[in-house]
């Protein structure tokens, strides 16, 4: 079996431009160069997988209904979107059902194995890209190459990524170079 290769995003802050909670499609402003990021990479072959933490719904913001609705509009604007994978759960959330420690949140990787699991992907192939170092962490915990999305003045000594990137673009090029090294 031929194992497939895949590109996992967060959504905040790496396709969009929002850093708090999100669940009016409204809202939606996507980053630039982020389009274009994702359509090459899809266009190269890679599986395009979002992965994101969406605690609005624990903290009773927004509702899952509302994150669809938010995901399909993100569709229509940036195009080749295999999947998205969210993550609804926060331990201080006052929706009860939602107010856990949960495996799928980041940094936990349970959402990219999940999607490990699902698409066949090789995670060794793959790459995991975000603005946060709790992505960082979710794609080194499953083996996959990092790419922090991040300007020189926010970088820590907290988490080592495999590549620092200002943005999905130049993150975008990186991937797409690599792949052409023999």
């Amino acid at each position: 079996m031929v194992m497939r290769k895949a590109v996992f995003l967060d959504r905040d802050g790496t396709i969009i431009d929002n850093q708090g909670d999100l669940g009016d499609p409204g809202g939606v402003t996507i980053i630039p160069g982020a389009k274009e990021a994702i359509t090459s990479l899809a266009d190269a072959g890679w599986l395009i997988i979002v992965v994101t933490n969406q605690a609005g719904v624990a903290r009773g913001v927004f509702t899952e209904d509302d994150i669809k609705k938010v995901h399909e509009h993100i569709d229509t604007l940036v195009g080749p979107i295999e999947r998205y994978y969210y993550c609804c759960y926060h331990p201080d959330g006052v929706i009860q059902e939602w107010a856990e420690v949960h495996p799928c949140r980041k940094p936990a990787p349970g959402m990219l194995l999940q999607a490990i699991e699902d698409f066949d992907i090789d995670p060794l192939a793959s790459w995991m890209i975000g603005d946060t170092a709790r992505d960082i962490q979710a794609g080194l915990a499953t083996g996959c190459k990092t790419i922090w999305l991040t300007d020189p003045g926010r970088v820590t000594e907290e988490i080592t990524p495999t590549l620092f990137a200002p943005n999905l673009g130049e993150a975008s090029l990186f991937v797409l170079a690599e792949e052409k090294v023999p």
